[in-house]
């Protein structure tokens, strides 16, 4: 273990490579089957049994540590100001690039930590929920910059996860379809006062919105960033695509069905790179990448999506 790498002396962070943080995930045992895992990945995504249990187990330990001393803390903080203790959800947001894999590793946590003694109830929302409808984001000329913060409903996350923060019985999130590239109208995900909340996307980690006060992370117990170096999310980004053109984008359904029918395999991966060029790799560089250092943990990735070392920022 060391100071994080390219840090400095002064860094807020403890570097534990992926050999020192395998140890702290002995003699426990996986609970996870082969089949399981494999329902758990994300196209392109790679995951195996190895993976899970030298990185992922024992972040899912350390998140359910967290998770139970919080709701102590809580629960000693109400009874001392005299207040009847209710049990406050622990949230927790992961964020990072397109493509890096944050909706593999937010499905893996949500499994591994519901099975942890004291949080037996995990759900799971992305933020692509929140982003505004192409119709919307058409008319405010941003459609071309979805995914970048000002193509969310800010107001309605924040309202969202304040909700369920403060206990509320039954709280919604509009749905997203990565088929037609789109919000679902009239659907809605219901999350009921569960134990623990994760909520991924791009921008979770963002400071306040001019103008505003209070930012998301504001209501977060702990912070995830899923790094990696730019050039090597390209090739998966674009490994990705590919492996969409010949299964989801053959669908009629899908919103990017019609390119398909307009270009070939080659000119359609070549359009891929300007998608990654012009709209997530500037959004990557001025929005997600800035943000990485307001995350408790940082895991960050080599080749294949292997995890090469972990940054836990020290208490």
């Amino acid at each position: 273990m060391s100071a994080a790498q390219g840090l400095g002396e002064l860094s807020p962070y403890l570097a534990i490579e992926r050999a020192d943080w395998a140890e702290l995930g002995k003699n426990t045992q996986l609970p996870l089957t082969e089949k399981e895992l494999l329902n758990l990945k994300s196209l392109g995504d790679f995951l195996d049994m190895k993976e899970v249990e030298e990185v992922y187990l024992p972040v899912s330990h350390l998140l359910s540590l967290h998770a139970n001393q919080t709701q102590k803390l809580h629960s000693a903080a109400s009874d001392f100001l005299g207040e009847r203790s209710a049990k406050t959800p622990f949230i927790i947001g992961i964020a990072g690039s397109v493509a890096v894999g944050k909706s593999t590793v937010a499905r893996l946590l949500k499994e591994l930590m519901s099975r942890w003694e004291g949080t037996p109830r995990v759900e799971l929302v992305t933020t692509d929920g929140f982003l505004y409808p192409n119709a919307e984001l058409e008319r405010r000329g941003i459609l071309d910059r979805k995914g970048f913060p000002e193509s969310y409903d800010r107001k309605r996350l924040l309202k969202f996860v304040s909700d369920v923060k403060s206990g509320v019985e039954s709280v919604t999130a509009p749905v997203y379809s990565h088929l037609s590239y789109d919000i679902v109208d009239g659907e809605f995900e219901e999350v009921r006062t569960p134990d623990v909340l994760i909520l991924e996307g791009l921008n979770v980690l963002q400071p306040p919105a001019i103008g505003q006060e209070l930012a998301l992370s504001d209501f977060f117990d702990f912070t995830i960033y899923i790094d990696a170096n730019p050039n090597t999310i390209e090739k998966w980004y674009l490994s990705r695509f590919k492996q969409l053109w010949t299964s989801a984008f053959t669908n009629p359904r899908s919103y990017f069905h019609p390119l398909t029918k307009q270009l070939n395999l080659e000119q359609a991966t070549e359009r891929a790179n300007g998608f990654w060029q012009d709209i997530n790799l500037p959004n990557l560089r001025e929005n997600i990448e800035p943000t990485r250092s307001r995350a408790k943990l940082v895991m960050q990735k080599g080749d294949e999506h292997r995890v090469q070392q972990v940054l836990l920022r020290k208490i």
